[in-house]
Formats: structure tokens, C-alpha cells, sequence
């Protein structure tokens, strides 16, 4: 049985649009299903590109499968290829024992954590500047106590006061908003590093 699937794609590949847009019709419904269900956002994008991947790898389609097989390993290509750019920070991804939750953040989530950054941010500016540098060094940069003593050219036990002195304020600044215990405090600072710094 002749795949009609693929003498679409051999006049797609030839120059005939008609025959393209026949293609991207017939399968665009599974595709987006396919990607909608592992990606926050770029769902078209990444449609696109597993359609252009399609026509651009017409030398390695063997044609021992239908159409729709290569098409599917091509949008697993394309999506592994999505993640490894997105967690460039994180080093090599191994798609065999990593999920799509651990790899993303919602769109929900991501707001969240802007805001509650941005009220951090907003209350550390408050502060004397060299306590900013030192909560944010320490809380963002994850220097230890001989890292930042070196920064701020002063003995660590200097460093210990300075950060105690520095925390209390923080945690004053933040009582109405967040109040807690200190490592309460400093342990939510750190969970709202950048993403580049994670």
C-alpha cells in the first residue's frame, strides 16, 4: 500500500506548497498535541520546526516507515533539542530519567516567582548598599563565608556579623510580607535565584 503521506512529501520537496499545506493539515492536530502536553509555551515554533526538519532530512528517511513515524521521531528530536537549550544551565539532560516537570516551570508558577523576587529586590534596595551585596552574593551567588570575606576584604568572623546584621534587617523588611524563622527566610531567598544562576 502506497503512503500517500509520502508522495505529498516528495512534491512538497519538490516545490509544490499545495502538497506542503496538505501535509501540515493532516498532521498538524497530532503534532501540536505532541508538543502541547510537554512545553509551557512555543508550541508553534516547535511544530514549525519539526515540519522543516522534515523536508530538510529527506536524505536520512529511509522509507521503512510511513510518514507519520518519521514525523513523530523528528518532533522527539526537536523536542529533546528544545530542552537542552532551556537547561543549558543544567548541564546534559538524560531524557531517560528526567521528566517534563522537573524541566519546566508553568507560566503560573514563573509569574509567582517574579513577583516574590521582585518584592525580595525591592526590600534589599532599602537596605545599606554593601548589605544588599552581601545578601545577594550570598543568597544568589552561593558564596561561603571566606568567599565573601575575600569580596568584601575582611576577616570571615567580620563576614558572620556583617551577614547576621544584614538577615535581621531583611527579615525586618520582609515581616509584614513573609514572616518566618531565619533559614526559613534565607532558604526562600535562594529558591528565587535566576534562572542563569540556578
Amino acid at each position: 500500500m502506497v503512503d500517500a503521506d509520502l508522495s505529498l512529501l516528495e512534491r512538497w520537496r519538490e516545490g509544490d506548497s499545495t502538497a506542503g499545506n496538505e501535509l501540515f493539515k493532516r498532521h498538524f492536530s497530532s503534532l501540536y498535541r505532541f508538543y502541547e502536553n510537554k512545553i509551557d509555551s512555543d508550541v508553534d515554533d516547535l511544530v514549525q520546526e519539526a515540519f522543516l526538519q522534515c523536508l530538510k532530512g529527506r536524505d536520512t528517511f529511509k522509507r521503512q516507515s510511513t510518514f507519520r513515524t518519521y514525523l513523530f521521531a523528528i518532533a522527539r528530536y526537536v523536542l529533546f533539542q528544545y530542552w537542552r537549550k532551556k537547561a543549558t544551565s543544567h548541564g546534559t539532560v538524560d531524557f531517560e530519567d528526567v521528566s517534563i516537570a522537573s524541566l519546566s516551570t508553568s507560566a503560573a508558577t514563573r509569574l509567582s516567582r517574579n513577583a516574590e523576587r521582585a518584592q525580595l529586590v525591592a526590600i534589599m534596595r532599602t537596605l545599606p548598599v554593601d548589605q544588599q551585596l552581601l545578601l545577594e552574593m550570598y543568597y544568589w551567588e552561593g558564596l561561603d563565608r571566606d568567599q565573601l570575606s575575600e569580596v568584601f576584604d575582611v576577616e570571615p568572623a567580620t563576614i558572620g556579623s556583617r551577614l547576621f546584621r544584614a538577615r535581621q534587617a531583611l527579615q525586618e523588611g520582609m515581616k509584614d510580607s513573609r514572616p518566618g524563622k531565619p533559614e526559613e527566610l534565607d532558604a526562600w531567598a535562594r529558591s528565587l535565584a535566576s534562572d542563569d544562576q540556578r
